[in-house]
C-alpha cells in the first residue's frame, strides 16, 4: 500500500452502467423498497420486498424457460428495468437515471459501509486514547512529582543528577546525558518545582488538545514523549513501574502515527503506516505473552490455579469489588486462572491469522483489560493496555463509534475509499518517499530492539518489566509473576508523648489516601489515577526500612508537619497540634473480613494482626546525621 493513497479492496466494488463505482453489496445482501420490477424475458413482477429484507440475497421473476438463468437484482442486468421503472413514476422525485446515488448510501437506499483495509478511524481513536492516558500521567506528575523528587522531595531529583554526573565525571556529558535522559540538563536546578512543573503543564496542555481535539502530529507527539521520558528517567523508584516504558514505548511509536507538520484529523496525503499499526500489534502481542510466560515459569500457584485465590486480597490497592469478588467459590477462581492462561497465552497470536481474528483478539484484550480495571486500582497500566490494541481494528469495525451524517468523519472517509476503488491516487510526492523511507527505518530500529526482548521472552530465566536502552523504545512486560499469599502493611504512627517507650504512651495512626489502613474505611477505587507513594508501602512492606530509606526521610518530615510531605497522606493525627515527639513504623498482617462475618457486621473491611516493629520510635534529632549524610535538607517545623 502506498504511503499516500487509501488502500481498497478491487474486488469489493461493482459499475452499474450511467453510475459512479459503488460498493458491491455483501453476497447476503437484498436490495431494500424495490417492487414491481420485471425480470427480462418475464411478464411477472417480483413480490415486494420490505427494508427489513435488506441483507438476504433475492432473485427476481420466475424461472424462465429450462435451462435459462434467473436475474439477480441489483446487478448490471438490472440497470433498464430500473430505468423503466423511474419513467412509469415520472411524478415522483426521485433521481433521474445518470444521477449518482446519494452520498451515504448504496443504490437500493440502504446506508453505506466503510470497506475493510483503511485506519483512518482508527488513527483517531488511537490517538485520543494515548492522548487520554498522557493527561493521566502528567496530572498525577504535577500533583506528586514535588513532594517525591522536588527540591525538598522524599527522593530530590537534583541530588540524583548531581550523583550521575559524579558518576560520569571525566568521562564526558554526552555519556551522564545518555545514562538520564531528560530536558531537566539543560535547566536550572535550583528551581526544580517550578521545573517539574512546567514539565508537568505542558505536557497536560498537549495532552488535552489531543484529546479534544483528535488532531496531532509528530512535533506534538514528540513532545509529548520526550517530557515524559524526561520525568520518568529521573523519577528513580517511584517512576519504576513497567507501565511508565510501556507508556514510552506506546508514545514512541504514537509519534510515527502522525504526519510532521499537517494538524488534521484525516490527513488526506499521510494515512497511517501498516508498519507502524503492526508495531502497535507487535507491542500487545509482547504485552500479553510476557505477562502469561512470566506467570506460568514463575509461581506455582499460577499452574495449580490458586493464585485468584488470594490476588484479590494481597494485590498493591484493593477497590471494592476486590473485596466481593475474593469472596467468590474456589472453581470462580479456578475459571479465571485458566480464563487469564487462555488470554495471555494464546490469543496474542490471533494477530497473525487474519483480519477476523485479529479483530477478535482486540476485542477479547480490551474486555480483559476492562475487567482488571474493574478487579483492582492497577494505575493506568490496564488502560494503556487497551491502546495498542485498538490498532487490531480497521475502520469498518470502527465505524460505528463515529456519527453517520453527511459531511461527518466517517462519510468522508467513505468518500476516499471510493475515490481510491476509483484508482484516484496522489502523485507521488518527495515528501511521501521520505515519509516511507522514516516507516522502513522505524521497522528495522524495531526489529533490532526487540532481538534482546524475544531471546528474554524464550529464556526459562525471564525477567519482567526490563528496558535494554535509556531510551526505552522496546522493553519486555510481565505482571503477577509471583502472587504473595499474605497482605502485610506498614502502619505508620506518631506520638507526642516525651518518653517514647512509656506504656501511657497514646500512638495514633496515620492514614493513607488509598492503601489498606483504617479496618472500617472503603477500599479505594482510583483508576487510572495513580498514587505512587501509597504503592510503594506496599512495596516497602515486604522488605525492611534499610532497603527503602525514602520511608526514613517520610518518618522525618511528620516530626516537623511538613505540608508537602503530609499532602501525599490523607488523615494526618497531629493537625492543628504540635508536631509528634516520635514516630514510628509498625509492621501488620492484613486480611478482608469475611463477607456475613461479625467483623463486616460490625462495618469492617479488613482484619489486622500485629507482626512486630517495621523501625523504632525516632525523633528528629536522632535522624540529624542521617539527613546530613544523604544530603537532604533537614526539616522545618511548620
Amino acid at each position: 500500500m502506498s504511503e499516500c493513497s487509501a488502500p481498497f479492496q478491487e474486488e469489493d466494488t461493482q459499475v452499474v452502467p450511467g453510475t459512479h463505482p459503488v460498493p458491491r453489496p455483501p453476497r447476503r445482501s437484498a436490495p431494500c423498497a424495490l417492487w414491481g420490477a420485471r425480470a427480462p424475458g418475464s411478464g411477472a413482477r417480483t413480490p415486494p420486498l420490505s427494508a427489513a429484507s435488506c441483507g438476504l440475497p433475492v432473485w427476481a421473476g420466475r424461472p424462465g424457460p429450462r435451462g435459462s438463468p434467473r436475474t439477480r437484482i441489483g446487478g448490471p442486468a438490472m440497470a433498464a428495468p430500473e430505468e423503466t421503472l423511474r419513467r412509469r413514476k415520472a411524478g415522483n422525485s426521485g433521481p433521474e437515471p445518470d444521477t449518482p446515488p446519494e452520498s451515504g448510501r448504496d443504490p437500493t437506499g440502504c446506508p453505506a459501509r466503510l470497506r475493510t483495509g483503511t485506519f483512518w478511524l482508527t488513527r483517531i481513536v488511537l490517538l485520543r486514547a494515548l492522548a487520554f492516558i498522557y493527561f493521566v500521567a502528567f496530572l498525577v506528575a504535577l500533583h506528586q512529582n514535588k513532594q517525591l523528587i522536588g527540591d525538598r522531595g522524599l527522593l530530590p531529583c537534583r541530588a540524583y543528577l548531581e550523583s550521575v554526573r559524579r558518576y560520569f565525571q571525566g568521562r564526558g556529558g554526552w555519556e551522564a546525558v545518555s545514562y538520564a535522559p531528560t530536558v531537566l540538563w539543560l535547566l536550572d536546578w535550583s528551581r526544580m518545582n517550578a521545573n517539574l512543573d512546567a514539565l508537568a503543564l505542558l505536557g497536560l496542555g498537549v495532552s488535552s488538545f489531543v484529546l479534544v481535539t483528535g488532531c496531532a502530529n509528530m512535533v506534538l507527539m514528540a513532545t509529548l514523549w520526550v517530557l515524559y521520558m524526561s520525568l520518568v528517567n529521573v523519577g528513580q523508584i517511584w517512576y519504576s513501574f513497567g507501565w511508565e516504558s510501556q507508556l514510552l514505548e506506546t508514545g514512541f511509536l504514537g509519534i510515527f502515527l502522525c504526519p510532521l507538520w499537517t494538524l488534521s484529523r484525516l490527513p488526506t496525503g499521510t494515512p497511517p503506516s501498516q508498519i507502524v499499526l503492526w508495531g502497535f500489534r507487535w507491542l500487545i502481542f509482547r504485552i500479553m505473552l510476557g505477562a502469561g510466560l512470566i506467570k506460568i515459569r514463575g509461581d506455582q500457584c499460577w499452574r495449580d490455579l490458586t493464585c485468584m485465590d488470594f490476588h484479590y486480597e494481597t494485590q498493591p490497592v484493593p477497590n471494592p469489588m476486590a473485596y466481593l469478588l475474593h469472596q467468590s467459590p474456589w472453581w470462580a477462581h479456578r475459571f479465571e486462572t485458566l480464563s487469564n492462561h487462555f488470554l495471555e497465552l494464546v490469543v496474542p497470536f490471533f494477530i497473525f491469522l487474519g483480519r477476523r481474528l485479529c479483530i477478535l483478539h482486540g476485542a477479547l484484550q480490551i474486555l480483559f483489560q476492562v475487567v482488571l480495571v474493574i478487579s483492582g486500582n492497577l494505575s493506568f497500566l490496564n488502560w494503556l493496555t487497551m491502546v495498542p490494541s485498538v490498532a487490531c481494528f480497521d475502520d469498518a469495525a470502527l465505524g460505528f463509534l463515529f456519527p453517520s451524517g453527511p459531511g461527518g468523519l466517517k462519510d468522508r472517509v467513505r468518500k476516499m475509499q471510493e475515490e481510491a476503488a476509483r484508482g484516484t491516487r496522489p502523485t507521488l510526492r518527495y515528501g511521501c518517499m521520505v515519509r516511507q523511507a522514516v516507516h522502513v527505518a522505524l521497522g528495522i530500529l524495531v526489529a533490532w530492539l526487540s532481538v534482546p526482548v524475544v531471546l528474554n521472552l524464550l529464556s526459562p530465566a525471564q525477567v519482567m518489566n526490563t528496558s535494554f536502552n535509556s531510551l526505552r523504545i522496546v522493553n519486555t512486560y510481565g505482571a503477577f509473576g509471583s502472587i504473595t499469599k499474605e497482605r502485610t502493611e506498614v502502619i505508620l504512627q506518631g506520638t507526642a508523648s516525651p518518653n517514647a517507650s512509656a506504656p501511657d504512651a497514646v500512638w495514633e495512626d496515620y492514614g493513607f489516601k488509598c492503601k489498606p489502613g483504617d479496618l472500617g474505611r472503603r477500599p479505594c477505587l482510583i483508576s487510572p489515577y495513580h498514587y505512587r507513594l501509597d504503592w510503594l508501602m506496599w512495596f516497602a512492606a515486604f522488605q525492611t526500612y534499610e532497603h527503602n530509606e525514602w520511608i526514613i526521610h517520610l518518618a522525618g518530615k511528620l516530626l516537623a508537619n511538613d505540608r508537602e510531605a503530609l499532602s501525599l497522606l490523607a488523615f494526618n493525627p497531629f493537625k492543628d497540634r504540635a508536631p509528634p515527639r516520635w514516630v514510628r513504623g509498625e509492621h501488620y498482617r492484613y486480611k478482608f473480613s469475611r463477607l456475613g462475618g461479625r467483623h463486616a457486621a460490625a462495618g469492617k473491611w479488613w482484619v489486622r494482626k500485629r507482626i512486630g516493629p517495621y523501625f523504632p520510635p525516632l525523633s528528629l534529632r536522632d535522624l540529624e546525621g542521617y539527613f546530613r549524610s544523604r544530603d537532604w535538607p533537614l526539616p522545618e517545623l511548620e
